[in-house]
């Protein structure tokens, strides 16, 4: 069973990830870093939490950009439009993650496709940090 400190230190990063994710400043890498090293028990359920929260801001973006009206589209998009929704693997890289999840909705690119390699990268993240965690302890 999970204390009340620990859930909420789960909610916090779940919230911190969701808002990082946004087009928010703010990192969650501490949280998660923060929340493992207080809960090393809950190693699994903070990487899906923080994954998930990460990817649902992602996609609150997406959807942000969708509600853009489409004009002439501007030549910046087009790394995005060449490598389609792939390219959102690097959605959690910082400063151009927000940016990719964004030029995806403007171009109404596929959302179970966009949401795939979103969560596969956000996931494969969080779980390198707590790969590098595990492996420095």
């Amino acid at each position: 069973m999970i204390d009340g400190g620990a859930l909420a230190a789960l909610g916090g990063l779940f919230a911190a990830a969701f808002l990082a994710a946004t087009l928010l400043p703010g990192g969650s890498e501490l949280v998660f870093a923060g929340v493992l090293l207080a809960h090393p028990g809950l190693t699994l359920p903070a990487l899906a939490l923080a994954a998930l929260g990460n990817t649902a801001g992602g996609m609150s973006t997406y959807l942000l950009a969708r509600l853009v009206p489409r004009k002439e589209l501007p030549p910046r998009l087009d790394f995005v439009r060449r490598r389609g929704s792939v390219v959102l693997l690097l959605s959690w890289a910082p400063v151009v993650g927000d940016a990719l999840c964004a030029a995806a909705g403007v171009l109404r690119l596929p959302w179970a496709a966009c949401l795939l390699w979103m969560a596969l990268g956000k996931t494969a993240r969080y779980a390198a940090i707590a790969w590098s965690m595990s492996a420095a302890a």
